[in-house]
């Protein structure tokens, strides 16, 4: 009798939950942004309690934690956003490229521009798509001609992901976009003005599943263009985006190191209580 045998299938190895591949380099580059014993107060009340935390170009950081924890008051140090709030004070040094962001010299409207923010809820100009991207550029005096501008419109918005769905439209309004699409107009209004690093304050708390999945490809092909550094209330998501991971507890910087040991591995028993859903 012939004998026949059946060959197993091919199984495929499963795909890591985090998104931790990093660029093989041989030198140690220098951090994009770096705060050094980082204090908030508002009023009487500190908010933080001295963070020290460095930021890459070539990675994204995300910032975890409960409400309330001071991971968003920690992400708008980054580029002053604090001085907008009158009984804000800030104590400590946050350096862009070495540079003391909160110097008397420093310029904050020159600040905001190479450290660009992109706010929980979206929030595009009641402008044209067009006229939403063209702003950055045109205060700024980035571009000489129309043609230029135009040129810089369409790699913002094709950049962001949006290109192709709005490049029919746009003089309508950015305001008449759906939720992820707006998100996405204002990740090109930021881009528009060619910054250095991008601040997300959870980008996608307002958004639908489908709009979150796109808002999260678009910061895997931003990385290594900016330095992106994200404050997510959830934790699946900065396991899928970042390759750093910050763990805020009560104003304190708990934990700070690779995304990857930070999910499988915490060294400190309050993040391993929080990742495990016994607060927060």
């Amino acid at each position: 009798m012939l004998m026949t045998t059946t060959k197993a299938p091919t199984i495929a190895p499963p795909v890591p939950l985090h998104a931790d591949e990093e660029p093989h380099v041989t030198t140690k580059r220098a951090p994009k942004m770096r705060a050094k014993d980082i204090s908030v107060f508002y009023g009487d009340k500190q908010a933080l309690k001295d963070v020290s935390i460095e930021i890459h170009d070539d990675r994204v950081t995300a910032f975890i934690g409960p409400s309330g924890c001071g991971k968003s008051t920690f992400l708008r140090c980054l580029n002053r956003m604090n001085d907008t709030i009158p009984s804000a004070r800030v104590a400590g040094r946050i350096e862009l490229d070495g540079e003391d962001i909160n110097a008397p010299a420093m310029d904050v409207v020159q600040l905001r521009a190479r450290v660009g923010m992109v706010f929980q809820k979206p929030n595009p100009f009641p402008k044209s798509i067009y006229e939403n991207v063209a702003y950055g550029p045109r205060i700024h005096g980035l571009t000489a001609s129309r043609t230029e501008l135009d040129e810089t419109v369409e790699k913002s918005l094709k950049r962001a992901g949006l290109w192709d769905e709005v490049k029919d439209r746009l003089n309508e309004s950015g305001t008449a976009l759906s939720g992820g699409q707006q998100q996405r107009l204002c990740i090109a209004r930021a881009i528009a003005v060619d910054p250095e690093v991008i601040l997300m304050d959870e980008p996608c708390s307002a958004l639908d599943p489908i709009a979150t999945a796109r808002i999260e490809e678009l910061i895997h092909e931003l990385r290594g263009r900016y330095a992106i550094a994200i404050v997510t209330h959830n934790m699946q998501q900065a396991a899928r985006v970042s390759q750093r991971t910050a763990f805020f507890h009560l104003g304190e910087l708990v934990e700070y190191g690779k995304t990857s040991d930070m999910f499988t591995n915490p060294r400190e028993q309050r993040t391993q209580d929080y990742i495990t859903g016994r607060y927060g």
